[in-house]
């Protein structure tokens, strides 16, 4: 099948290759429970080496820049509590930590959560954290404008391998609250 976006070799329904994806995304795949048919989440073949946003859509395809989101953990604390949250913003945006995402918590202080954590948490790649298999009590914080998409790249819990996604659906992940502003400009 071609994919929606982007220049792949090989692009697949998310469904008929949970072998190939880790745990928890394959799980969520599997159980998906939005109004978006699980099969319109595609899964795409990548290689590690392109991974990181910038040299990945110069391999790609340039267009897939205002078409991909990343997907950052986030810690908030108040009162010796902490709370971690995912931000799906796009890529040509930043997570505003101390703002929207503070209040959001109600934490009085929010900052990225360290890698071994995020990873830890998740148990996904990091470079390759995805919104779809986190953590069931775990807010998934989404850009606005990354649901006003028609489809969107995103990491598939590991390094190799993106997920293809209609906007729509992220607005439908368990856990996930739709935000204006989440995404600031770079």
């Amino acid at each position: 099948m071609d994919a929606p976006i982007g220049h792949f070799d090989e692009a697949t329904p998310a469904p008929d290759c949970l072998d190939g994806l880790i745990g928890p995304v394959a799980d969520a795949v599997r159980d998906w429970p939005g109004s978006v048919p699980a099969d319109q989440i595609i899964y795409v073949e990548t290689d590690p080496q392109w991974a990181d946003t910038a040299v990945f859509v110069e391999h790609y395809g340039r267009e897939l820049l205002e078409q991909s989101a990343n997907c950052v953990v986030v810690a908030g604390k108040r009162g010796g509590e902490t709370t971690l949250a995912a931000c799906v913003v796009l890529s040509t945006t930043r997570v505003d930590v101390n703002g929207v995402v503070r209040r959001q918590l109600g934490a009085r202080k929010a900052s990225f959560a360290a890698m071994d954590t995020a990873t830890g948490e998740t148990g996904m790649e990091y470079g390759g954290i995805t919104p779809l298999g986190l953590p069931g009590d775990w807010p998934v914080l989404v850009d606005s404008a990354v649901v006003d998409l028609p489809y969107v790249l995103v990491g598939s819990g590991r390094r190799r391998g993106k997920l293809l996604v209609p906007g729509k659906a992220f607005a439908e992940i368990p856990g996930a609250v739709v935000l204006e502003g989440l995404g600031v400009a770079v």
